[in-house]
């Protein structure tokens, strides 16, 4: 079935909106981390400046690429013990924090929250509403969206600096970088946000849960709380995390189309954002563009493998006699799993800009996806999510693969390949291949260990090639911290409490410690001028190669399995077996 007309301008007005922020938040981004007057600057300065002589933090004292990460580990370590804490406890939060009285989080639970939210994960082994309490949902699990999304915003602002500096030693100051992130990016934005989306419907209150009799005469508790506060920064900073166990799909969280639109905005707009700074501070905007315009490119291609799948629907329903033409009266495609209220284009773009991302957030449950339509997300995840990705994760993945990209160039032509003037050499490729295992590694080891061992297999609810799907997708979506799941995959119990917690931190820090030292290498470098020799980097030509490399890579690493998962999935459901 080809893609309606209406499906395409959806696409593009999106992708338009997206296009026009990218400039302006580039800007900013780039006038906060270069120490440059905002105009928040009046308000904001002595705030930044108390918060850093109650610190002991000295303004103008940078870090080594080394000082910078054991900073940001001793931060993040700090912050994941004091959420477990706070689960561990929430019994006594008190009638105002917890007015439906909800008991203390279990360990192993408790551990794999604290690790999912401290890594930007956020994945959710339980339903929101019946599990925190509002304490647990402000304190921890909201705080920590702002401060796990400014760790990656402000590494891939030292990645940068690493780029751009010459005969450098320092990458900046974490504490420094982190500071300004929340005071003059995440929070002004997430104020205004909120009160846009309480405007909208979201709901903000600290009142009970309110218990209502239906028409039917049944009993039913409506869940509430501090909902708009907690929405906006899941999206603005990629966290995903729902205070609500259906997420975006909920009516509290997302209650129309305008806030649809706004969500899916807000998830893209940071990481966008990013690339036009990484272009200004590298002194050429065509750099920056060049990546986005790389970004862009595959986020297009998810979709227009997504959503014909979708509007498709599965043939096997046809001999059925079910009509899934799309008409005027119907939706037709693939409606299960979809929130009616915004359809198939609506929730198939949601699924792939927050699996692009690492945000997480759903307003669908790709577990109903058909296999094709369900692949796509589970790619953009393990491609490391850098389709714009996760908030600063997704600019310094994506230039991984660039100097991959430029290191394949130059042994086409014979010479040592340069990036932005600086060699790359022996050093700065083992980072750059280390940092590119680590992460399938982790997704296909914690994968095959969970097929074949019963407690790992005994939580399939769905068992043959989908099966897989579910398992493959979990320690995916963990590995890649994005936190959306497949469903279908019973993951509260004690072994995958425990492995996809692990995979979390591995995805997160495992992964950073190889790109920031790449960083390091990179900054003491000098920079060698342009011949006829260099490739350039600034032209569609860099950019074909750069997507060409992330989808071979992709390919070669994760095909075998997605050949024994949707790819066989799919085979079979054409084939007219049932699965």
């Amino acid at each position: 079935m080809p893609v309606t007309l209406n499906s395409v301008v959806q696409v593009l007005l999106y992708v338009v909106v997206l296009i026009l922020i990218t400039k302006p938040v580039g800007l900013y981004l780039t006038r906060i981390f270069s120490g440059e007057r905002t105009w928040l600057s009046p308000i904001l300065v002595p705030v930044e400046r108390l918060f850093y002589r109650l610190a002991g933090v000295k303004e103008d004292e940078e870090q080594t690429w080394v000082g910078y990460v054991v900073a940001m580990l001793i931060f993040s370590l700090a912050g994941m013990l004091l959420l477990y804490l706070l689960e561990r406890t929430q019994q006594w939060h008190g009638t105002f924090f917890n007015p439906q009285g909800l008991s203390n989080v279990e360990p192993q639970l408790s551990f794999n929250t604290a690790a999912s939210f401290t890594t930007n994960t956020n994945w959710q082994d339980y339903s929101g509403e019946t599990t925190m309490s509002y304490l647990t949902q402000m304190a921890g699990l909201a705080f920590h969206n702002f401060v796990s999304a400014a760790t990656g915003i402000v590494l891939a602002v030292a990645f940068v600096r690493g780029l751009v500096r010459r005969s450098a030693q320092h990458l900046g100051n974490f504490w420094v970088d982190l500071t300004r992130c929340v005071l003059y990016l995440l929070l002004p934005i997430c104020i205004v946000g909120a009160l846009v989306l309480v405007s909208q419907g979201v709901v903000q209150n600290f009142n009970p849960y309110t218990q209502v009799t239906t028409l039917e005469g049944v009993k039913q508790v409506i869940a509430q709380g501090p909902v708009a506060s907690q929405e906006i920064i899941k999206e603005l900073g990629t966290n995903g995390g729902g205070f609500f166990n259906a997420n975006s799909a909920h009516p509290f969280e997302n209650p129309n189309a305008l806030t649809q639109l706004l969500e899916i905005l807000a998830i893209f707009s940071i990481g966008a954002g990013l690339t036009y700074m990484f272009g200004k501070m590298a002194g050429n905007t065509k750099q920056g563009w060049v990546i986005f315009g790389a970004m862009l490119l595959l986020f297009v291609l998810g979709v227009a493998i997504a959503l014909p799948a979708e509007q498709a629907g599965n043939p096997l329903l046809t001999p059925l006699g079910v009509n899934q033409t799309v008409t005027d009266t119907q939706a037709g495609g693939n409606m299960e799993g979809k929130e009616v209220r915004f359809g198939i284009t609506q929730s198939v773009l949601f699924a792939v800009v927050t699996t692009d991302a690492s945000c997480g957030a759903v307003n669908g449950f790709h577990d109903s996806y058909t296999p094709i339509g369900g692949m796509v997300p589970l790619t953009n995840i393990a491609l490391g999510e850098i389709i714009f990705g996760g908030v600063g994760s997704g600019l310094y993945g994506m230039l991984i693969f660039a100097i991959l990209a430029v290191f394949i160039a130059g042994l086409m032509v014979g010479r040592t390949p340069e990036y932005l003037g600086k060699k790359i050499e022996q050093k700065e490729m083992k980072m750059a291949a280390l940092a590119i295992l680590i992460l399938p590694a982790s997704i296909l080891g914690f994968s095959a260990v969970a097929t074949v061992i019963q407690v790992g297999t005994s939580s399939i609810l769905n068992p043959g090639p989908h099966g897989l799907s579910e398992i493959l997708y979990a320690f995916t979506s963990t590995t890649g911290n994005n936190g959306s799941a497949f469903a279908g995959l019973t993951v509260n119990t004690p072994f995958y409490n425990w492995t996809l917690g692990f995979a979390t931190l591995i995805g997160r820090f495992a992964f950073v410690v190889p790109v920031m030292a790449l960083a390091g290498s990179l900054a003491h470098k000098r920079v060698v001028p342009a011949s006829v020799g260099t490739f350039p980097t600034t032209g569609p030509l860099f950019a074909s190669l750069l997507v060409g490399v992330i989808l071979i890579v992709g390919a070669l690493t994760y095909f075998p399995a997605y050949s024994l998962g949707p790819l066989v999935e799919h085979l079979m459901m054409l084939s007219g077996k049932v699965f």
